[in-house]
């Protein structure tokens, strides 16, 4: 990825977020937000080029599984 660049960043492991790229150095890039215009300045391994690669990223929660009979057969 090169400056000017749009990529997408993942936060709290939930949500999708556009970014531009407006600087790389030592492997940490400074990113733009495009729909507030804050930064922030991340590293390489956080940046995706595509939103469907960004959502296969994010962590589903695994099944339960919904325990049949009674609670209290699990205490013995």
């Amino acid at each position: 990825m090169k400056v000017g660049d749009t990529a997408y960043i993942v936060e709290s492991n939930r949500y999708v977020r556009e970014v531009e790229i407006r600087r790389c150095s030592g492997g940490m890039f400074l990113v733009r937000f495009t729909d507030t215009g804050g930064g922030i300045q991340v590293k390489a391994h956080r940046l995706f080029a595509t939103r469907e690669e960004a959502e296969k990223s994010i962590e589903k929660a695994p099944e339960t599984k919904k325990v049949l009979g009674n609670p209290y057969d699990r205490w013995y």
